[in-house]
């Protein structure tokens, strides 16, 4: 069976084609002001890239923020249950990290979740953090605006630096308060950039404790594109972290798995 799973993101619209066992085409898209648009027309746009009409879709689910948006699809499934299915999915990746994977860690651009996975791949736990942009991505994008940098400019800095700076502000806002007051200071752009990625892998590492944490890690979202944060992450945890190459497509597939799953079904919450 084919089906197609649309992950409607705050920042990004991800869309996956998945034939049993193979990605047939994804996409990613901007979400933009109208994301229940966004994503009519991008499904329209990975089916054509599948080489194939909706009549061929045996069944289409939608997750993320945006999921109830829309009037396209099947089924609707939470992020937590299309994330964790969909970074299960080694087999359908191509890859996998060599272990089983305990632990979810998924920063999207306003939100972060961190999930617990039992032996058998069902969820025992999770956390989520969506109160704050402090966490997520719009944080970092905020203080690489702050810093005059572009995004992967800031990114490229943080690499850079071997710094234990220690941020403390616990708000977004304060936080860009505290990048000019170091700035002031002297401290180097490629310091506080480091600063804000480590302030972003604590914070993981503490909903990752609250969940239980367990390895193997496997990092999904648009965030885990970032090689900072993952050279973050792993040494606040102490532990390798699995990044998926196609990571922002992650929760998308698991969208599609679960559409398989429970074709014929109701909602996936």
């Amino acid at each position: 069976m084919i089906t197609a799973g649309i992950d409607i993101g705050s920042t990004t619209t991800k869309a996956v084609v998945l034939d049993e066992n193979a990605i047939m085409a994804s996409l990613v898209v901007p979400s933009g002001n109208l994301p229940g648009q966004t994503a009519v027309k991008l499904l329209a746009r990975v089916l054509e890239e599948a080489n194939l009409s909706e009549s061929d879709i045996g069944a289409i689910a939608t997750t993320g923020y945006g999921r109830r948006l829309v009037e396209i699809g099947d089924i609707v499934m939470t992020e937590i249950k299309a994330c964790a299915a969909g970074a299960l999915a080694g087999e359908i990746l191509g890859e996998a990290p060599g272990e089983r994977i305990h632990t979810v860690i998924d920063v999207g651009g306003q939100d972060t979740k961190v999930i617990a996975l039992d032996d058998a791949g069902d969820i025992e736990d999770f956390s989520m953090n969506d109160k704050c942009a402090a966490g997520t991505g719009r944080f970092l994008e905020m203080l690489a605006v702050k810093l005059e940098l572009s995004y992967e400019q800031f990114v490229e800095e943080a690499l850079k630096s071997d710094t234990m700076l220690q941020m403390n502000a616990t708000c977004a806002v304060f936080a860009e308060s505290e990048v000019v007051g170091l700035l002031a200071r002297g401290v180097a752009k490629a310091d506080i950039a480091a600063a804000a990625h480590n302030a972003i892998a604590s914070r993981i590492a503490s909903m990752a404790r609250r969940v239980g944490q367990r390895g193997a890690y496997c990092f999904v979202g648009g965030g885990a594109r970032n090689k900072a944060l993952l050279k973050a992450i792993e040494t606040t945890l102490n532990h390798p972290v699995y990044a998926p190459r196609k990571a922002q497509i992650v929760v998308a597939l698991g969208a599609a798995i679960g559409a398989r799953k429970r074709s014929g079904g109701k909602d996936g919450e």
